[in-house]
C-alpha cells in the first residue's frame, strides 16, 4: 500500500490538474458563446448565397464560367480544417477518420490526391502518414477566419483555373451542439448545381427550370464576382463552424475531466482514510504490546 505522504502527494497533484481543467471549460464556454453567435449570423447569408449561385449555376450551365466546368481529369485537392491545440476530445480525431475514408474511397482511383491542411494538429497527424500537403496554416481564430477563408479561396480558384485540380473537396466539423459536432464533407469546385428539396413540389421545380434569369449587369461579370464569393464564403462558414465545433468539443472534454478527477480525489481520499486508520491501528497495537511487555 503507498504511504501516506505519497497519497496526499497524489491528491494535491489531481486537485492541482481539476483546477486547470475547470479553468479551461470556463474559459471553453465563454469563447464558445461568441463563437456560436457568430456562426448562427453566418449561415443565413451562407444558405442564401448558396442557393442563389446553385440555382444560377443551373440556369447558366456548365459551360458559362470556368469554376462551373466539368473536367475529366483525375487530380483531386482535399482542404481539412482541425485545430492547433489538443485537449478537445475525439474533435480532430473524427476530423483524420474522415479524411482518410474520403481520401481511401471516394479517391481512391484518382491519378493525384493532395492535402490543404489547416491547423497544426492535422499538418502532424497526416504528416507521420506521409500523404501528401501541399500548404499548412494554422488554424484561424474568429478574428482572422475571414482574412483567412480569403487566402485560400484565392489559392482555390487560382489552382482549378490553371488546372493544376480538377476537384476540391472541403472537410470541416459542423457545429450541432456543444455536445456534438459532426465531420463534412463538400465538393467546392466545380461548382456543383442546386439539388432540390423534398419540399419542393413538382409544379415548383418546372416553374424553376422553365426559363432563364435576366441578367444586369451581364452573365459573365455576374458570374465571374459570384462565383469566387461563394467559394470564399464557403470556407469562412466551414471556419466558423470548426471554431464553434473545437470549443464545445473542448468544453465538454474538460468538463468530463474535471469531474473525472473529483472521483478520483473521493477514491483517494478514501485511500487515505484507510491508511490513516491501519497506522493509527498499528501504532496502538506496538503500544499496547509494549506496555504488555513491561507487565511481564
Amino acid at each position: 500500500m503507498p504511504s501516506l505522504k505519497a497519497i496526499r502527494t497524489r491528491i494535491a497533484s489531481v486537485k492541482n490538474t481539476q483546477k486547470i481543467t475547470r479553468a479551461m471549460k470556463l474559459v471553453a464556454a465563454a469563447r464558445l458563446r461568441r463563437a456560436q453567435d457568430a456562426i448562427i449570423a453566418a449561415r443565413p447569408y451562407s444558405e442564401a448565397l448558396e442557393r442563389v449561385v446553385s440555382e444560377l449555376a443551373e440556369r447558366a450551365g456548365r459551360e458559362a464560367h470556368p469554376l462551373l466546368a466539368e473536367r475529366p481529369g483525375k487530380r483531386a485537392q482535399v482542404l481539412v480544417l482541425t485545430s492547433d491545440r489538443g485537449l478537445a476530445g475525439s474533435f480532430n480525431a473524427q476530423l483524420f477518420r474522415r479524411t482518410e475514408a474520403v481520401l481511401a474511397e471516394d479517391l481512391s482511383g484518382w491519378d493525384e490526391t493532395a492535402l490543404r491542411v489547416v491547423g497544426r494538429k492535422g499538418n502532424e497527424f497526416f504528416k507521420r502518414r506521409q500523404v501528401p500537403i501541399i500548404k499548412y496554416i494554422a488554424a484561424p481564430t474568429s478574428a482572422t477566419a475571414l482574412d483567412v477563408s480569403r487566402e485560400l479561396a484565392n489559392h482555390l480558384v487560382h489552382d482549378f483555373l490553371e488546372e493544376k485540380a480538377d476537384r476540391f473537396y472541403l472537410i470541416y466539423s459542423e457545429f450541432l451542439s456543444a455536445m456534438s459536432q459532426k465531420p463534412v464533407v463538400r465538393q467546392l469546385l466545380p461548382i456543383e448545381p442546386r439539388q432540390p428539396t423534398e419540399t419542393e413540389t413538382k409544379k415548383e421545380k418546372e416553374s424553376q427550370r422553365a426559363g432563364d434569369f435576366l441578367y444586369e449587369p451581364s452573365k459573365e461579370e455576374l458570374l465571374e464576382h459570384l462565383l469566387p464569393l461563394y467559394v470564399q464564403n464557403g470556407i469562412y462558414r466551414a471556419a466558423l463552424e470548426s471554431i464553434a465545433s473545437e470549443l464545445g468539443a473542448r468544453m465538454s472534454a474538460m468538463d468530463s475531466a474535471t469531474r473525472n478527477a473529483g472521483e478520483m480525489i473521493d477514491r483517494l481520499t478514501l485511500q487515505y482514510n484507510r491508511a490513516r486508520q491501519a497506522a493509527i491501528t498499528k501504532e496502538l497495537l506496538e503500544i499496547i504490546g509494549g506496555a504488555e511487555a513491561l507487565k511481564g
